[in-house]
């Protein structure tokens, strides 16, 4: 199978998208009673989480299998040249800079 997923849309509805997503994970973490200080840094940014929603669209596409290491480059590696604005968002996710945050794929594969 291509590690390519027909384009859901653009770019900037992608990013509205994300960004509704984004406020709601930080409503339902302050109606929790959560300190924004807290838990604001653990959140992807509105680019990171269009990458991770166009992952999980190549990954349900593949019969919900997820990636192994190189397909995983592939996938990003595609993202990346479907939006080219988001390509610096990919590399930082591939290279070790945001290996600290919880949601983040790799970290995410190695709890599991």
């Amino acid at each position: 199978m291509s590690d390519s997923v027909p384009r859901r849309a653009s770019l900037e509805v992608l990013r509205a998208e994300a960004a509704d997503e984004l406020a709601v994970l930080v409503q339902e973490r302050l109606l929790g009673g959560e300190d924004p200080w807290s838990f604001m840094e653990e959140l992807p940014s509105v680019d990171e989480l269009v990458v991770l929603l166009l992952r999980a669209d190549n990954i349900a596409a593949n019969g919900g299998v997820r990636p192994n290491e190189s397909r995983q480059y592939r996938v990003l590696r595609q993202i990346a040249l479907d939006y080219p604005e988001l390509t610096t968002i990919v590399w930082g996710m591939l290279g070790d800079s945001e290996k600290h945050r919880r949601w983040h794929a790799s970290v995410a594969d190695q709890a599991s």
